[in-house]
């Protein structure tokens, strides 16, 4: 088992490039951001809505990196993205501090307003793996926990990011929802009908990602 990780690395590095040297898709995108504690210490009124960089649509991923250290237990980490036509429209995952790891995932649409698709309220998200959030307009949206996919091809109409927003407080005169560290989310878009090896490298780190998750739960159970 631990010459997986190193076999799929080698592949991914021998035929991306044989292909990436002729065709580059013109329509990749990657955006990182960095999202600090302090952040999430607002309720959702008073949440700025940040816009991107950059529209991502058509196809599109998001990857969560929790790090944060959360300082209240009825605290939350809220990360919501913003349709471009309709900033009504919105996705958004939540989670909860530890021992329960609560985690959600909802959506708005003009037709059926605020509905929560998924929730878990124990161990619904997991600090040692990224949650990960998707999107292509023939298949709809897909979430994974970073340990099982919860939400699977669900149709939400056309969607294209082109902001998002962060909260973690219930009330104004609630305490501090998190106390340290860092949210890191990174989007990466495109439309793979252009060239479908330019995502190669991706799906190459969702299933490291898949593997690594897969590989510790195993020998923690074992």
């Amino acid at each position: 088992m631990k010459y997986i990780i190193p076999i799929i690395l080698f592949l991914g590095f021998l035929i991306t490039p044989a292909f990436a040297q002729e065709e580059v898709n013109p329509s990749l995108s990657i955006e990182n951001l960095e999202i600090p504690a302090e952040k999430f210490n607002t309720v959702l009124r008073n949440a700025p809505i940040i816009q991107l960089d950059t529209v991502h649509d058509i196809s599109w991923q998001i990857t969560i990196d929790n790090n944060l250290l959360y300082a209240n237990p009825n605290g939350n980490a809220v990360f919501r993205v913003y349709d471009k036509l309709d900033n009504t429209e919105f996705i958004e995952v939540g989670m909860g501090p530890k021992p329960d790891n609560k985690f959600w995932v909802a959506v708005q649409t003009p037709d059926e307003g605020y509905v929560v698709v998924h929730r878990d309220l124990d161990r619904g998200w997991y600090p040692e793996a990224k949650s990960i959030v998707s999107f292509t307009d023939r298949a709809g949206l897909t979430v994974n926990n970073g340990a099982r996919i919860v939400v699977t091809n669900l149709d939400i109409g056309k969607f294209e990011i082109e902001s998002y927003s962060v909260h973690g407080m219930e009330g104004s005169t609630d305490p501090p929802a998190i106390n340290s560290g860092v949210m890191i989310v990174e989007i990466l878009s495109g439309d793979p009908g252009k060239n479908m090896f330019a995502f190669f490298p991706f799906y190459v780190a969702a299933g490291i990602g898949i593997i690594g998750a897969t590989l510790y739960f195993t020998k923690k159970r074992s």
